[in-house]
């Protein structure tokens, strides 16, 4: 049994949902309209269901409805910068369509002629998509509302399907990011902590500035592996408040030992300048503020700072979230698993993590490929037992061992077991040469990578 009050710009109304029998009642205040709530529950409580079989109300218009949405359930639940969007989209492109339209007068046919006069005038086609999602959002919602049945905005998505673009994210090359750093260090050392952190932490913009003190914890020493941030707010710059990170949850980043270095030595020189100023704990502080102590705007770090310092490292221009990418291209060199690349960016899930960084290293894999011509030289040096010793053609070293088996040296005809057969040998053996009755076997650096040399 459920009986909600809900308000529809200056109207209210009452939606009953009992046993799959749905009905909505229009009511002119809300104080009559939780009068009327109470009343249709104790009737429902005696199972007096008479009501429901009287001619509903007609639903509201579209207009009303996605007003009291944006109230009742985008102001309250979604993030600032996610109801200003769906406001805007509403405002410039779907309620001059159907906002005088009831709920249940709006037809499939209708969203589609929509479409293509959105699309003859010009717009993206990934503006398209974002329009017809948000009528989507809001017509799913008024289906939940037991206003509608069916969505006419579902399933549209081959008429403004967009191509996702390949490389859109940028990274800085292991050269560039330190030549970036050393130029910063050398002129703005005010936020040379800041870009450090950004390239060694991967936060988001927002996340970054609003990063407190007590949001370390950096262990006993730099041996000790248990340093880390915690990731657990992030500054809206349109509201001006602090939210919940991107994933909606806290995650813990790890602390290298020279970020940790850095952030202890700006530690002690705050919490000096703190002492001074009579306080004694910066734990809320902030650890990036601006100079009047309030939440730093990146858009001014970027303007002043991030181009003027790539322009002089000579570095290329990239974006300020590109530090971010920058840190996980260089975890994917470094050799990380993709799941710890995922934990410590904050993705949802590795699939994010594979589509955005996996294009970011190209020919870093090429050494499986050379790979390929080393086996290739093993096999001709097991055919060719007069080989002498020296270099192969890709550059790896021959040893001499023992010949296995009978006469010819082979003890079977199937390759892979005669390849077996020599490399146990060889591992029993040290790599001299024991004679004239001995083959030579090549010993790959794929090899010695897969036995821990």
């Amino acid at each position: 049994m459920g009986v909600k009050v809900k308000h529809y710009k200056k109207t209210w109304y009452v939606f009953i949902n009992h046993n799959g029998r749905r009905k909505a009642k229009k009511v002119g205040s809300k104080l009559a309209a939780e009068q009327v709530r109470h009343e249709i529950e104790a009737q429902l409580t005696l199972g007096n269901l008479g009501f429901l079989k009287e001619q509903g109300q007609r639903p509201p218009t579209f207009r009303e409805y996605a007003d009291a949405w944006l109230e009742d359930y985008a102001d309250r639940q979604l993030k600032p910068s996610t109801a200003n969007f769906y406001r805007e989209y509403l405002r410039m492109y779907v309620l001059p369509a159907f906002g005088d339209s009831r709920l249940d007068q709006i037809r499939r046919d209708a969203v589609k002629r929509w479409l293509a006069e959105l699309a003859a005038r010009g717009l993206a086609r990934n503006t398209v998509r974002l329009a017809v999602s948000t009528l989507r959002v809001i017509l799913n919602a008024a289906i939940e509302d037991s206003l509608l049945a069916i969505n006419p905005a579902q399933k549209l998505g081959r008429l403004v399907k967009v191509e996702k673009l390949a490389g859109e994210a940028i990274a800085l090359t292991p050269e560039e990011a330190d030549r970036f750093l050393r130029t910063a260090k050398e002129h703005c050392s005010k936020h040379c902590s800041l870009f450090l952190t950004a390239l060694r932490a991967g936060l988001r913009g927002g996340e970054l500035v609003a990063l407190r003190w007590g949001d370390f914890h950096f262990g006993e020493d730099a041996r000790d592996p248990n340093r880390y941030l915690l990731v657990q707010r992030n500054y809206d710059r349109h509201s001006g408040r602090f939210l919940t990170p991107k994933s909606k949850k806290p995650r813990r980043v790890d602390l290298s030992r020279e970020l940790r270095q850095v952030l202890l030595e700006l530690g002690a020189q705050r919490q000096a300048e703190a002492v001074a100023r009579g306080q004694q704990s910066i734990a809320d502080d902030l650890v990036f503020p601006s100079e009047t102590g309030t939440v730093l705007a990146i858009d001014n770090v970027i303007r002043r700072h991030l181009h003027p310092l790539l322009q002089r490292a000579g570095v290329r221009r990239i974006r300020f979230h590109d530090l971010r990418h920058t840190f996980g291209s260089l975890l994917i060199r470094a050799g990380a698993p993709l799941t710890y690349v995922r934990d410590q960016m904050g993705h949802s899930s590795i699939q994010i993590t594979v589509d955005t960084y996996g294009h970011m290293i190209p020919g870093a894999d090429i050494m499986f490929m050379d790979r390929l011509d080393q086996q290739a030289d093993l096999a001709v040096r097991i055919r060719n037992p007069g080989a002498t010793w020296g270099q192969t053609a890709s550059g790896g070293t021959t040893q001499v061992i023992e010949r296995i088996g009978v006469s010819d040296g082979i003890r079977t005809r199937d390759v892979q077991i005669h390849s077996l057969a020599l490399y146990q040998a060889e591992l029993r053996s040290p790599p001299k040469n024991r004679g004239p009755n001995s083959v030579l076997y090549f010993i790959t650096p794929f090899h010695d990578a897969v036995n821990g040399g």
